[in-house]
């Protein structure tokens, strides 16, 4: 079995295995804390089955996505607990009938194959079952990598304390990271990619680049600023007045109106 294949069992089983779960929840948004944790258990299952590589780029490539993927999964988790099922998937469960069948191909599979297409420059590196040691072009991956996952973890945390004091609820968070981007964490996701990316390109994977700019098309265009933003308006009073004034998705100074 080749490194795809790997990633696809590893992906397809996971989804299976929450599916299930789900059913038995009537809860299909348990999805979500899952996602970033089928990358991880994708790039583990790789480095054993190339036998444990002990390089420096394949250690790295695992060290970066299990941080990345254990910090999102926590924080997914710890936000989802003790919550109903998400606005996102009650309309899919009203849409689609009867949805715990049609959540397997629709919710599941689908996105467990977007995993695998995603994961591509992980599969590119963990697959080589030989040691390689770092050079420059790691390092200015790694680099990029921090980047985005301090962007993606400091905009999560200042979200979270904003929504925890009452005296917010109904505002608009335009502080720290938010003043420059309206979705810093998203942000912070998609350069934490492109930098695994850079990784791959070192190991002279340069075709994985399907992988980064697939969750950057998401992010931006399907489950990330688009969809959240159809919705945003009518929940939060004041919020089209931030977004004329700040980035969608790149962090840049804030307009100045009038």
């Amino acid at each position: 079995m080749n490194a795809l294949g790997i990633a696809a069992l590893t992906a397809g089983g996971l989804m299976a295995g929450c599916w299930l779960v789900s059913i038995l929840k009537r809860d299909a948004s348990i999805v979500d804390p899952l996602w970033p944790m089928v990358y991880v258990v994708m790039a583990w299952s790789l480095w054993l089955w190339s036998a444990g590589a002990e390089g420096g780029r394949s250690v790295l490539m695992l060290v970066m996505v299990s941080v990345w993927g254990l910090r999102l999964g926590a924080h997914l988790t710890a936000r989802k607990w003790g919550e109903p099922e998400d606005f996102r998937y009650q309309a899919m469960r009203r849409r689609w009938q009867p949805f715990w069948l049609w959540s397997l191909p629709v919710v599941f599979a689908l996105q467990g194959l977007l995993a695998v297409v995603v994961s591509m420059p992980v599969q590119a590196v963990l697959a080589d079952s030989e040691a390689s040691a770092l050079g420059w072009l790691d390092w200015v991956g790694a680099v990029i990598w921090a980047v985005g996952l301090v962007f993606e973890s400091v905009g999560d945390e200042q979200l979270r304390r904003f929504k925890a004091d009452e005296a917010n609820r109904e505002k608009v968070m335009d502080r720290g990271l938010w003043r420059y981007t309206r979705h810093p964490n998203y942000f912070g996701d998609s350069v934490v990619w492109w930098g695994i990316w850079v990784v791959a390109v070192a190991a002279g994977a340069w075709w994985s680049a399907v992988g980064p700019l697939l969750m950057t098309f998401l992010l931006l265009r399907v489950s990330g600023v688009t969809l959240l933003e159809r919705s945003i308006n009518k929940r939060r009073p004041g919020y089209a007045e931030y977004a004329t004034r700040t980035s969608a998705f790149i962090p840049m100074p804030p307009r100045r109106l009038g």
